[in-house]
This record gives structure tokens, sequence and C-alpha cells, in this order.
């Protein structure tokens, strides 16, 4: 027993920096600072409105909040009156888009009073209104943990500006 006290003894003190040497400094990793934000306008279509669809939009575009936790409104390329943009890359909100259509036996999600169908598309899980008027449409890029928690922010400015339909989906209540 003594030899291997003696050899850790030794070991510990040929690993151990000298006091009087300062350490170095660490190296910042890659990730350590945050990659610009792009603010540049968001490419989005505009599809034309029925007035009727216009003026919903146009209240809902008004109800939206100018961020999303940390992600800031960006500017769109087209519809401002009808699209919105938030992040980098872009969450974004269509209003007015065309009703989705889904198996029967898909599901929806009641999320804070609004109805939403959920599809994996092209990187992004876009999830539209299933029990509105108009339908509104949110697509959330696949680089966003729990896509639904992004969408959960609209649904309050939803609620306040586009009336639901009378004969809501089968899941869509309680």
């Amino acid at each position: 027993m003594p030899l291997t006290a003696l050899v850790a003894v030794v070991a510990f003190f040929a690993v151990r920096p000298d006091d009087d040497t300062p350490a170095a400094a660490p190296s910042p990793s890659p990730s350590a600072s945050p990659a610009p934000r792009s603010t540049a306008p968001v490419q989005m279509a505009a599809p034309a409105l029925s007035e009727r669809a216009a003026v919903v939009c146009r209240a809902l575009l008004s109800q939206l909040p100018n961020a999303v936790r940390d992600l800031r409104q960006r500017p769109v390329t087209a519809g401002s009156e009808q699209n919105a943009a938030y992040g980098d890359p872009a969450i974004t909100v269509a209003c007015g888009v065309p009703p989705t259509s889904y198996p029967p036996t898909d599901w929806v999600y009641p999320l804070n009073r609004v109805c939403w169908h959920s599809a994996q598309r092209a990187g992004a899980t876009v999830w539209t209104t299933v029990d509105r008027e108009v339908p509104v449409q949110v697509t959330v890029p696949g680089s966003y943990d729990q896509p639904g928690q992004w969408t959960l922010a609209f649904s309050d400015p939803v609620v306040a500006s586009v009336p639901s339909i009378k004969d809501v989906p089968t899941g869509c209540t309680d």
C-alpha cells in the first residue's frame, strides 16, 4: 500500500498546474455568440382576399404582438395586411389561406380556444385553424422546438378578431 500512496502523491504534483501560472482564458466556442438575425423582409405570397376576409385579416394583424418571446416582428414582401413574420428563421402567420383538408382520423388541437390542425411540410410544421370563418395559418420552422407552443402565441389574437364557425370539426370541443 505505501507504494500506491507514493505513486498517487507524485502523480498529483506532476499534473497540478503551478500556482504562479495564470490559467488560459477559455476560447469562445462558435455557438457562444449569437448568429446575426435577419431583419430583411420575409418572402410571403399575398393571394387576393374577398372583402370580408380582407376586413377580418386586417383586424387580426392589428391584434398581433410586436414580438413572440424573443422574436421581433419582421416586414413581409407582400400582403402586410394579411401576413406577418417573426424572427430568423421566420415563423410566419398568413390570414385568408384556403381551408385545410385532412383525413377525419387526423388529430386537431384546441389551443387557447382556437382549434388547429398541424401538418409536417418541408422542414416546418404548418398549423391551420379549422374552426374559424377565415382560416389562419402559422408556419413554424423545424429549428424551433415544440411548434405548438409557438402557435399558442397567436390564439388570443385569432379569438379576438376572427369569428368562429358554427359547425366546428369533431375534436375541437371539450
